[in-house]
């Protein structure tokens, strides 16, 4: 496991370059969230990986911290450090997410996180269609109009797709939903970018978005939640045929991959 060359940050499709030990901690959480660490999974110990790394044992010692802070890894005196169960981790943290798309994605964590988002989103476009300010209905529509102008392809559409989301969010008045704003963001961010690597969209998700606006202007809850509910399902819809090879099913392509795990 080397340490890459500092990147772009992974809580954002861009920014600033990762000091070491945030390198050093998205490599690991990489293989962690891929599978390809699974729970339990005792890593090296800080002598032997900062030796192995090429790093200093703080930046590795700094890595460990970043990583246990999401839960993913737990240390303890005399039995080192070990990867987490899964329901210890911080699944909605905005580095983990990105960390789940930065390769294949466990279909899972895929499958249950368009679960979260179908159970969430459209409660809070139901709420929002009766609480929502002016101000808010503003903010959704500046963020529809950016989105018909630049698409999703570009970094532009993509912070507006996220804007529209999160406002969504906050307009519901309830701030337990509202608190979920960077996971639920990050999700539809890394998702965009998951499905556009191989070509570009082939659908244009801009009219599922109007329909929400429209239910949210007219204070119709009913209509918001369905709406928002079709866009959830056609968002998975699209990010599972871009998970899968040409021909291959998803069951079939998990199983293989599960298969091939030491």
């Amino acid at each position: 496991m080397r340490p890459r060359t500092p990147a772009s940050s992974s809580s954002a499709a861009g920014g600033k370059a990762l000091r070491l030990h945030g390198t050093i901690a998205r490599d690991i959480g990489v293989r962690i969230v891929s599978g390809q660490l699974t729970p339990g999974s005792v890593l090296d110990g800080e002598i032997a990986a900062s030796e192995q790394l090429k790093v200093s044992r703080t930046a590795y010692r700094e890595a460990l911290r970043i990583l246990a802070a999401k839960g993913l890894v737990e240390s303890r005196p005399k039995l080192g450090t070990r990867v987490s169960a899964t329901g210890s981790w911080h699944l909605l943290d905005p580095d983990v997410v990105s960390w789940i798309f930065s390769g294949d994605p466990d279909l899972r964590l895929l499958n249950a996180l368009f679960e979260l988002r179908t159970i969430v989103e459209p409660a809070a476009a139901a709420l929002a269609a009766a609480r929502r300010s002016k101000e808010q209905l503003r903010a959704l529509r500046d963020a529809l109009d950016v989105m018909a102008t630049a698409s999703l392809a570009v970094e532009a559409g993509r912070r507006a797709d996220r804007s529209f989301h999160s406002v969504l969010l906050e307009a519901s008045g309830n701030p337990f939903l509202a608190s979920l704003t960077s996971g639920i963001a990050a999700a539809v961010s890394w998702t965009t970018v998951f499905k556009q690597r191989a070509a570009p969209l082939s659908r244009d998700p801009q009219p599922d978005h109007l329909r929400v606006y429209d239910a949210v202007q007219r204070r119709d809850p009913a209509a918001a939640r369905a709406a928002m509910t079709d866009l959830v399902r056609l968002a998975l819809l699209d990010t599972a045929r871009r998970g899968s090879r040409p021909g291959e099913p998803l069951r079939k392509r998990s199983a293989a991959r599960r298969a091939r795990r030491p």
